[in-house]
């Protein structure tokens, strides 16, 4: 795996030469535990587990939640009303699964970043980046649907106003509108469509994340210099990389201890922050509320969906909003061959940082604006939040690579590490620090 050379699972009893022979899980589990890793990943590398752990909680505490939901508009908001009040531990399941989602973004939003700025994405990664962008997508469609379960007033206007976008796309826009609804309206049948593919789809998002991590380990690991593991041979390798086990197993677990203190913090007494009142108020088609607003992962691209306020000869605003929703997460998509510089890490591209940084704070602000009604200076906000997360992909990536004069680069991710961590000499002679292989000789 990753290419990397490094020692090999070898079956020593007969049981193991046994099941090796016919089916060779515990070789695959060796050496997916034992993959070689970079030894200078940094803790912007932990949201992987967590990542693990949010799909893990969201698909067993769905399932629990689903044996008592009913998919009917006529019981939907008080099936839901049932768990928190009289299934055991049922208000429990439902706040883990409602902050899950939470949890689930923040750490995606955080995978991404942290790929954006250390060039994760770049040659040979590419697959694994369009992946991970696949996933992405599906997270947002099962958290969309999963949101209009609930069937209080925000989730029907919500599925009412984002559903209604369809429409707006020119020839095909009322046949599709109509066949994501099941009708003309949103309705039971949407509910009870929606209900269904909220439950099929986690499933298949495991299967993108093993084909996301079978990517991940034909390249190898990304890391923060972006200079690749030597592979030469395994006593090179051995230079810069580690076992995935015990290093970043432990490390990771200990990263996931501390999100989830924080995580059950937030669950046991602030359960509701993220959520909307409204939506404790049961659907109602006559009663619009004054404020339609999506759950918070949502608004950045809410925002820029919002931004596009004009017709551009004969595309209406409502079709360009619709285009620059979609184009926001697809140029992102594409950012492997947006990108020209051959510098992975914006760790050594000072003009790079700038932008960068200003990336992140256009997310910020989109999110916030997509927050806020629509009026006012928002919309001017909007615009220009969207102008900017354009022009970083379709001009500032490829203008970079030109102009752009980077950094000295470590030779190696050994020198990287021992310029951070030199290594203490043990009276044998030996290195002490993660690189037992290693002599003063060498």
């Amino acid at each position: 795996m990753a290419g990397i050379p490094h020692d090999r699972y070898e079956p020593r009893t007969k049981s193991e030469k046994w099941l090796h022979r016919r089916l060779p899980v515990i070789g695959l589990l060796y050496d997916t535990l034992m993959i070689p890793t970079p030894k200078n990943l940094n803790w912007m590398w932990i949201w992987g587990i967590i990542l693990t752990f949010c799909l893990a909680l969201q698909i067993i505490t769905g399932v629990v939640l689903v044996m008592h939901y009913t998919p009917h508009v006529d019981h939907a908001f008080d099936s839901v009303e049932h768990i928190m009040r009289n299934v055991n531990g049922g208000w429990a399941m439902r706040y883990l699964h409602m902050n899950g989602a939470s949890l689930f973004f923040v750490a995606v939003y955080m995978h991404i970043f942290r790929g954006l700025y250390y060039g994760s994405y770049k040659e040979p990664r590419e697959v694994t980046w369009i992946i991970g962008m696949l996933i992405y997508l599906l997270m947002m469609g099962t958290a969309f649907m999963g949101y209009v379960l609930p069937w209080g007033q925000m989730s029907f206007w919500g599925a009412t106003v984002i559903t209604g976008l369809f429409g707006a796309i020119p020839g095909i826009g009322e046949v599709l509108q109509t066949w994501l609804l099941g009708g003309p309206a949103v309705d039971n049948y949407t509910l009870n469509r929606f209900f269904s593919l909220h439950y099929l789809l986690p499933f298949v998002i495991v299967g993108l994340v093993a084909v996301h991590i079978w990517a991940f380990h034909t390249t190898g690991n990304n890391n923060p210099t972006g200079v690749e593991v030597r592979r030469a041979s395994k006593a090179e390798a051995q230079k810069d990389t580690v076992p995935f086990w015990p290093y970043y197993v432990i490390k990771d677990l200990f990263a996931l201890a501390v999100i989830l203190a924080v995580f059950v913090a937030i669950v046991g007494f602030m359960p509701n922050y993220l959520g909307h009142p409204d939506n404790y108020i049961e659907a109602n088609p006559l009663a619009t509320p004054a404020h339609i607003v999506p759950e918070w992962y949502f608004l950045p691209f809410y925002a820029v969906l919002r931004a596009i306020t004009f017709d551009i000869l004969f595309l209406d605003a409502k079709f360009l909003g619709v285009l620059a929703m979609f184009g926001a997460i697809a140029v992102m998509a594409i950012a492997p061959w947006l990108d020209t510089s051959s510098v992975r890490s914006g760790k050594y591209r000072p003009m790079f940082k700038v932008f960068f940084w200003l990336l992140v704070l256009d997310f910020l602000i989109l999110t916030w604006a997509g927050s806020q009604p629509a009026e006012g200076i928002v919309p001017l906000v909007s615009l220009l939040g969207t102008i900017y997360w354009f022009a970083y992909f379709l001009i500032v990536l490829p203008l970079l690579g030109v102009i752009e004069k980077p950094l000295p680069q470590p030779e190696t991710i050994e020198d990287d590490f021992d310029a951070h961590y030199p290594p203490d000499m043990k009276t044998d002679g030996t290195r002490s620090v993660g690189d037992a292989q290693a002599t003063p000789a060498e």
